[in-house]
């Protein structure tokens, strides 16, 4: 991990929250002015799972009133019906919070809580994990749980170090295919689910094909030439996807990862969202890496 994320402590708690308050923590388009550090919010409303999980693990759960369709994780979270990807302003409000968390919200959401006075924090989706720590940071500085948050992140870095650490590097870097549905969409090492695939020294077989689209559509032909040696499987709990059907496509078989018996179905949450449980998603990894059989040689 980049070093620049371990340097925060007790005498710099102060000037971080003026800096992710003043950069992200109060979105430019949002009620306030610009860079403005307003009263810590009590009325949250999370329109994004990996916000919700973040909320909660900075200790900000209690100031949380609802959160999206989507969110599921903690436990008790107060789900509604309300749409992180069509949200609806006049069934935000009628929540009365006085901030709102949206992945990449559309313009009129933003100009309608300005009108309304309510805060909107805005994100968008990580490239890196770098980028994911900035974003639990930007929601503990605009909860008032920034100390907590830094000190997760910490942890967070500490334990994926760790888990990584406890994998041996492989003499040959193994080829690796993730499959987001079965209509074979994938990432590529550019997403940043590629960018924890990297952790471990995989190289992607989509990298060849997904030039400036991080998240390309193969065709069965491609994947079964480039031969992955393990296929890792999203789509297990949405398209009943399993091991035995992956083998049953046609030409799937003769795969590497087939014949082999490395073929994993990944939680499909934990595998799709950047918040705290990105050090589950690091974990599952490692524990496949160290007990899954040894790849044999391609034939």
């Amino acid at each position: 991990m980049r070093k620049s994320w371990k340097l925060l402590f007790s005498t710099l708690i102060a000037l971080l929250v003026a800096v992710v308050v003043a950069g992200c923590g109060v979105n430019s388009e949002s009620s306030g002015s610009e860079g403005e550090v307003g009263p810590t919010p009590s009325r949250i409303i999370s329109l994004s799972p990996s916000a919700t999980e973040s909320l909660w693990a900075v200790g900000a759960g209690d100031q949380v009133v609802a959160v999206d369709d989507q969110s599921n994780y903690p436990a008790g979270v107060p789900t509604t019906e309300l749409s992180g990807f069509t949200p609806n302003v006049e069934a935000i409000l009628g929540h009365s919070p006085d901030l709102v968390i949206a992945m990449d919200a559309p313009d009129d959401l933003a100009s309608s809580l300005q009108a309304a006075g309510v805060e909107l924090l805005q994100l968008s989706a990580p490239a890196t994990l770098d980028d994911a720590y900035a974003q639990i940071e930007q929601i503990g500085g605009a909860t008032g749980h920034i100390a907590e948050a830094v000190e997760l992140v910490k942890n967070m870095q500490t334990e994926i170090a760790a888990a990584v650490a406890s994998v041996p590097a492989a003499e040959t870097p193994l080829t690796y295919f993730h499959e987001l549905d079965d209509t074979l969409y994938t990432v590529t090492s550019a997403s940043f689910l590629g960018q924890v695939y990297g952790l471990f020294g995989l190289d992607n077989i989509a990298d060849a094909v997904g030039a400036g689209n991080p998240y390309p559509q193969l065709q069965s032909e491609y994947v079964v030439s480039a031969n992955p040696s393990v296929i890792f499987l999203a789509d297990a709990q949405c398209c009943s996807v399993t091991a035995e059907t992956v083998g049953a496509r046609a030409g799937w078989a003769e795969v590497a990862a087939v014949k082999d018996g490395r073929i994993y179905a990944l939680d499909a949450d934990i595998a799709s969202r950047w918040g705290p449980r990105i050090v589950d998603m690091v974990e599952s990894l490692a524990q496949i890496m160290q007990s899954s059989p040894a790849p044999q040689p391609v034939r």
